[in-house]
């Protein structure tokens, strides 16, 4: 999957009004549908088969004629951009709604849709999308991100999976030879993936449930300056031909563990067999947790749409109803936890191994984005946390800026709500 999605947790940032023109793909039904033509945007998945499908199911609804949109680069900027415009979607998959998407009058509630069945989808995932008990988005799959590691250098070097944060400083600082790095947490050295992930394992939260900064405390501060020092301790894989998103470096030998995403499982199990664990991302501290970040792309629907009931009804039939295209959806391209339950209940794929593995320490240790962070707000951290780990900058003296950031952002959406 491209990275838009996989940042559950990170969004990404421009698109000129040209770009918002193209990417169509018909569904191949022609004019055959018996109501209002709606246009469909996804973001560009990476693995085979999805365009296929996700195709698929829109040719199949017969009140409709949908024609689907597949849209490469910048996906979230992509459609924060369309909205505001009366070319954009009908609907769309959304990495939000973001809150000032919601308060804006951006997205249409979409509440009743779950009307019966609402308590069948993922809290972990549906309550970002919620707002004043209001729902704006339905989840389409949880995805998740996880600590995968080789059993057999882990034991080679006289290592047990690392429990804590120390531990896993250590663990990647023993692990590293000339020709093997010993932790890959993506090109940047791990500030564009982790997002508040640390501050989570270090017992904090991003937002707490007064509305206020979770991480004005010293414990953020320390936590950080840890990972600074597996970077300054030359024990991050840097420079990998992919990113993290993609196991590749894992796969070739390159790091001996990495950090990336539940999709990745399949494409590692069929090419390292049985040597692979998964783990969360370590506690950190007394007060420190295990922590697994989890988010889901939901359907939306425009305000500005011409076919806004339109819209809601097919929303409501793929993403509600047909819960063997949701199953399809995500077990058989790529490798995703359903956003139903029942779903995640009976899916086989997900009952032994480390896919087992992965979807209890989701459902133990699992924090979504709370929709009080925006993306003013993740900008501020992600920077002082690229410039902590990357420069070495005072984690204390950053953080302090971005706790004044943060508790303005949040005073402006209180005022706008």
């Amino acid at each position: 999957m491209a990275m838009s999605r996989r940042a559950l947790l990170v969004a990404g940032a421009g698109v000129g009004a040209g770009a918002l023109a193209a990417c169509g793909s018909d569904t191949g039904r022609g004019g055959g549908g018996s109501g209002a033509a709606l246009s469909q945007w996804y973001h560009q998945y990476g693995e085979p088969g999805t365009q296929q499908a996700v195709q698929r199911y829109a040719a199949a609804y017969k009140k409709a004629h949908v024609t689907v949109q597949w849209r490469p680069g910048n996906y979230d900027q992509q459609t924060a951009a369309a909205l505001l415009t009366d070319s954009g979607p009908d609907v769309f998959e959304v990495n939000g709604p973001t809150l000032d998407q919601i308060q804006g009058g951006q997205v249409v509630d979409l509440t009743d849709l779950l009307d019966g069945v609402k308590d069948d989808f993922n809290p972990a995932v549906l309550t970002p999308k919620t707002y004043k008990g209001r729902i704006y988005g339905i989840p389409q799959v949880v995805d998740t991100q996880l600590l995968y590691y080789r059993k057999s250098l882990l034991k080679a070097g006289g290592l047990q999976p690392p429990a804590t944060l120390d531990a896993l400083v250590d663990a990647a600082r023993t692990l590293t030879t000339s020709k093997v790095k010993g932790l890959f947490l993506g090109n940047d050295g791990g500030a564009g993936v982790l997002g508040g992930t640390p501050l989570y394992a270090a017992g904090l939260e991003l937002v707490t449930e007064e509305g206020k900064a979770g991480f004005d405390d010293p414990a953020a501060a320390r936590t950080l300056g840890k990972l600074r020092r597996l970077y300054a301790d030359k024990s991050l894989l840097l420079g990998a031909p992919a990113d993290w998103s993609d196991p590749s470096a894992l796969l070739q030998g390159l790091t001996a563990m990495q950090w990336c995403g539940l999709w990745a499982l399949p494409q590692i199990k069929q090419q390292l067999g049985d040597d692979f664990g998964v783990l969360p991302f370590p506690a950190d501290g007394g007060q420190g947790r295990p922590t697994v970040p989890v988010g889901a792309y939901g359907a939306a629907v425009s305000a500005r749409s011409r076919h806004r009931e339109a819209a809601r009804e097919y929303v409501k039939w793929l993403w509600v109803e047909r819960t063997d295209y949701q199953e399809d959806f995500a077990l058989s391209y790529g490798f995703h936890i359903p956003a139903r339950i029942s779903l995640a209940k009976k899916a086989t794929q997900l009952h032994s191994g480390p896919a087992a593995d992965a979807v209890r320490l989701a459902t133990e240790h699992g924090y979504a984005q709370p929709l009080l962070w925006t993306p003013a707000a993740q900008t501020a951290y992600q920077d002082a946390l690229s410039r902590i780990i990357k420069s070495g900058a005072d984690p204390e003296s950053e953080l302090r800026a971005v706790v004044r950031k943060v508790s303005g952002e949040l005073d402006r959406v209180k005022r706008t709500s």
